[in-house]
């Protein structure tokens, strides 16, 4: 391979968008900025390594510690960072990329092609991912190359984007030295902040890293704080103690909204909430008509849900792709109809409804859970609601143990294939069943080159999805957030889709 000439057909991004450019040193960093975050940060997540494909909390830290090869950044969701460009040979096996030269990690080691390979090797991306790469190859300091078994046109879909972290890069030499556990306690990256310190269940406080490549944070120390009430969080914000509370629920919101020194900001729209019929499967099961699936859809009134969850603020859609996605069919939500509703279920042989079994809203949208309920109890579905914590929801979806309907939801970052992946094919992570025609037709776009005809099948394939009442979703989920009256700018939605604040050398406080 040493003298492999790379027939370049594709050359991403040969020239990095703008906004990644280095730019001018400010003044030096000051301040400092506090989040009051709606769950438990794990230290699993400080370590790009760790994180499964589909799985995007942790990149509210990784977005600050670390840093990556290409990912998203503000108005590219596929933007080089650590490398400068890349290229794919012309029989799609070879991707091979240029690295930003003179970077060091926050320890100072130098950021070498050597962490890049030491970075894939060590990550749980398994076969979405790891298992398609035939070997990484070291071409030079700031060059490496990645062979495939065959061509694989989500390569950078997986790897640029947040679909997995594999693309993100830790310092091998350091991670040797301390191991995989001595890593999560003081991890060393790249990013903009570096750790300071971790109390489990508190807080984690970072600071500004000067020697960032991109630019100076303005902000010199982060502070994330665990705050699990939504109460509290806003409590916490009127009375200064953050800056900005993540994810209000709309009581907290609308009392905020009333305070002339707060305001509210809209972000999320990465993930969709949708309903999952587990049972349809089950030929036994009254879930297993499609009558019977399509009446629970007619029943939900999407809109009056958006209000009563998000001020309205989420978008009700018929798709399980984010609209922003590649490859996203714009698919109508299913209209609000409680009498066709009625209508379909007793044609489905149901007149006076039927026990649906249990109901499990995705935690903690609870009281959106009870909702669906009332929905689905006005037409003649009686279900009953089961609350768990998000571990255990998490273990018992992913281990299938649940029965009934879930209000689940779905963040996978990439396009139209990687959203899909985990729901549709038949070894998909949630996946209950699958349709035969749908399986052959994720495999076939899955090796389709041609961009054009993959655009085609996955159409297709959404289209099947919609027609079959396979899912019921309901929105893209986008939720308020209070800001205090010290944020400039608190880089909510500089990425869209991307729902928390990013990039973090961009938040700003105003001056004193």
């Amino acid at each position: 391979m040493k003298h492999l000439a790379i027939a370049v057909v594709i050359v991403a991004a040969l020239v990095a968008d703008a906004r990644a450019q280095p730019r001018p040193a400010p003044t030096k960093p000051e301040g400092e900025m506090r989040w009051a975050l709606y769950v438990t940060l794990a230290p699993a997540w400080f370590d790009p390594g760790e994180v499964t494909a589909g799985f995007l909390t942790p990149f509210w830290v990784l977005y600050a510690l670390h840093d990556a090869l290409v990912k998203p950044m503000p108005g590219n969701l596929m933007t080089p960072s650590l490398a400068e460009s890349w290229t794919v040979s012309a029989d799609q096996r070879v991707y091979e990329f240029k690295l930003r030269e003179g970077l060091k990690f926050h320890n100072g080691d130098p950021f070498t092609a050597d962490d890049v390979k030491f970075s894939f090797q060590r990550s749980k991306v398994g076969k979405v991912l790891k298992d398609r790469v035939r070997e990484v190859e070291v071409v030079g300091a700031s060059r490496v190359r990645f062979h495939l078994h065959e061509p694989f046109p989500d390569f950078m879909a997986f790897y640029g984007t947040l679909a997995t972290g594999a693309g993100w890069i830790v310092p091998r030499k350091y991670v040797e030295k301390v191991g995989d556990e001595g890593f999560k306690k003081q991890p060393v990256g790249l990013g903009p902040y570096k750790f300071v310190s971790h109390t489990p269940g508190v807080e984690l406080v970072m600071e500004a890293f000067e020697g960032h490549w991109r630019k100076v944070p303005s902000v010199k120390r982060l502070v994330f704080k665990t705050v699990p009430d939504p109460t509290t969080r806003a409590a916490m914000l009127k009375t200064g103690e953050v800056d900005v509370a993540y994810m209000l629920d709309a009581p907290s919101a609308l009392e905020l909204r009333r305070d002339p020194a707060i305001r509210l900001g809209f972000s999320g729209a990465i993930g969709v909430h949708y309903l999952d019929f587990f049972d349809q499967w089950d030929p036994k099961s009254p879930w297993h008509d499609r009558r019977v699936r399509l009446a629970a859809n007619h029943a939900v009134d999407r809109r009056g849900l958006s209000e009563a969850e998000t001020l309205g603020a989420s978008r009700p859609t018929g798709s399980m792709v984010p609209r922003t996605f590649d490859f996203a069919l714009p698919l109508e939500p299913y209209a609000y109809d409680p009498a066709k509703a009625k209508q379909l279920l007793a044609e489905a042989g149901y007149p006076n409804g039927f026990d649906g079994g249990d109901f499990y809203p995705y935690p903690p949208y609870w009281s959106a859970g009870e909702t669906i309920i009332g929905y689905f109890g006005a037409v003649g579905i009686r279900m009953r609601l089961r609350t768990m914590e998000r571990a255990a929801f998490q273990s018992a979806w992913g281990g299938k143990k649940l029965r009934g309907v879930c209000m689940c939801t779905m963040a996978n970052f990439g396009n139209a294939a990687t959203r899909l992946a985990d729901a549709v094919q038949s070894d998909g992570a949630y996946a209950r069943g699958a349709d035969p025609d749908v399986d052959a037709l994720y495999k076939q776009q899955a090796r389709e080159t041609d961009r054009r005809k993959r655009e085609a099948l996955l159409h297709q394939i959404q289209q099947l999805l919609y027609d079959r009442v396979r899912f019921g979703p309901l929105y893209e989920f986008i939720w308020p957030s209070g800001l205090g009256p010290r944020v400039a700018e608190p880089a909510l939605m500089l990425i869209d889709p991307y729902p928390w604040s990013a990039p973090l050398e961009d938040v700003r406080l105003k001056p004193r």
